[in-house]
């Protein structure tokens, strides 16, 4: 109660400012944030409990509340890089106007496509990917943004490297959880002899003590990284919300030390001289008193630089250096101009994030420092308050306890023709768990999702039990449908969100 407590005092402090309108979509904003977390885990974390309920290893209720509380451990464990990562991903004229209309309109749309695909799916017993189910609504919302924009060609300010790196991941992922996991199967036949471990479990008989031992930590393993990755994407878009909509409070992390502060306003000014140095030539009315829409312009098109663009961007960095001024705690900046400094400390972030990376800069020292400069700013920006942390650990862990059944069965009973035995649990577990373990420190978008249901079906062809593949091919349906599906659901639901405000006088 605490910590609710302290959440409605932060966000009361604040009201004040902020139309009942606005507020009203605030609320409900946050409602369907913690609404697409707790629907994470009917899906994704119900994956992790799959092996240890249909091999005894615990009864449900235990494994489930388990499951449930290493998510929790997981997400309040998190760093938070995952959270930005998902908030890198859209569109950054969006990004720093997400307390207008087509802000509104954006989260609206990316949140409510993916829990309809999401509770889709889980209504039919299938396991999807909620971290798929979000990207493909993410990419919809920059495709209609881009298209209803005032200059566009098809694609406009869509990741395409994340969409490729996510299409390659539907193929890979579930050929490796297959693969591997039959591989591991054949190779336990071979070395362990003990027929109980490769037949259906008889009655509510526990598997071997090792066996038992090693299905518990994997599924610890899946529970805790589903939370420390998954848990991340509804933290990072509650913050997009928040500083948006209450940026006195939020836009700046507030205990950001006076060194990290000083870091920033060197290589800002840094950064400020290295483009006076090539703004010369800069044609002002390109620019036209819109340095940010310069900027977001080169964003979306980050093929060549311009005077305009470096130009744009001392602009924005000498209203940044002034704000800043000679400040060592963030309570020293005025409030009213918080939220202004967190949009152009992005914009300048972005810009520099796609200098360095398309090798746009004229030396390896000006990258280092543009990587440097993106690091500064990370560093007062990228961070999520504890209450946020806790509400979304709460959600995820809720919803694993609440919603796991279907896609528990699905998993257990509907993907081969006999019973899960105690060698196969043990060989899709650990193989979900080293595949994700290593898919984040390489920072791959595999779902646990793929991994473990195609693992199960790998043992399944091991051992021979055979595949029912009516369930195995609604399965890989699911799977191809949700890219495509969620972004015609993020899309259409934006062009109606936007209008619909629009209406309302949300501009």
């Amino acid at each position: 109660m605490g910590v609710v407590h302290q959440t409605m005092h932060f966000l009361l402090a604040d009201s004040v400012t902020i139309a009942s309108g606005t507020w009203f979509l605030l609320g409900f904003a946050l409602l369907l944030a913690l609404g697409f977390e707790f629907v994470n885990g009917f899906h994704d974390t119900a994956n992790a409990v799959a092996t240890v309920i249909y091999t005894n290893t615990l009864p449900a209720v235990p494994a489930v509340i388990w499951s449930g509380f290493f998510n929790f451990l997981g997400v309040l464990t998190s760093s938070g890089a995952v959270a930005f990562g998902i908030v890198n991903l859209l569109p950054v004229e969006l990004v720093i106007h997400v307390g207008s209309g087509p802000g509104f309109a954006m989260v609206f749309s990316l949140l409510v496509s993916a829990i309809l695909w999401n509770v889709g799916t889980w209504f039919f017993g299938l396991p999807a990917s909620s971290s798929h189910t979000l990207i493909g609504s993410i990419i919809g919302v920059g495709v209609a943004n881009a298209l209803m924009s005032d200059t566009h060609f098809w694609g406009d300010g869509v990741n395409w490297a994340k969409a490729k790196e996510v299409g390659l991941a539907l193929l890979i992922s579930p050929v490796i959880g297959f693969c591997v996991s039959a591989l591991l199967l054949i190779v336990m036949k071979i070395l362990v002899k003990n027929p109980k471990l490769f037949t259906s479990p008889e009655g509510h008989h526990p598997p071997p003590g090792w066996i038992r031992a090693l299905l518990m930590f994997t599924c610890t393993g899946v529970s805790f990284a589903h939370g420390s990755n998954d848990g991340q994407k509804g933290m990072g878009l509650i913050m997009l919300i928040l500083v948006g909509i209450v940026p006195t409070m939020y836009a700046i992390k507030g205990d950001s030390s006076s060194m990290e502060i000083a870091a920033l306003r060197n290589s800002i000014k840094q950064a400020a001289l290295y483009c006076e140095g090539r703004a010369s030539g800069a044609n002002d009315a390109k620019i036209n008193h819109d340095p940010a829409k310069v900027i977001s312009n080169f964003t979306r098109h980050p093929d060549t630089t311009s005077p305009e663009l470096f130009k744009s961007l001392q602009i924005v960095g000498a209203e940044c250096a002034n704000i800043l001024g000679s400040v060592d705690s963030i309570s020293e900046i005025p409030k009213r101009e918080l939220g202004t400094l967190r949009s152009n400390l992005y914009l300048i972030s972005s810009a520099a994030t796609k200098l360095s990376k398309n090798h746009l800069l004229d030396s390896p020292g000006a990258e280092k420092d543009a990587k440097t400069l993106t690091n500064s700013i990370n560093s007062v920006t990228n961070y999520i308050p504890t209450w946020v942390k806790v509400a979304v650990a709460i959600s995820l862990g809720l919803g694993t306890m609440i919603g796991w059944k279907r896609i528990v069965v699905t998993v257990g009973e509907k993907i081969g023709k006999s019973h899960l035995t105690y060698g196969q649990g043990a060989c899709a577990e650990l193989v979900a768990m080293l595949t994700i373990s290593m898919a984040d420190m390489l920072g791959l978008p595999v779902s646990t999702t793929h991994v473990l249901s195609s693992g199960v079906a790998g043992t399944m062809a091991a051992n021979g039990s055979g595949l029912q593949m009516e369930t195995v091919r609604n399965i890989l349906l699911a799977w191809v449908l949700t890219l495509p599906v969620c972004v015609f659901l993020g899309a259409s639901l934006f062009a109606l969100g936007l209008n619909l405000l629009a209406g309302l006088g949300f501009n």
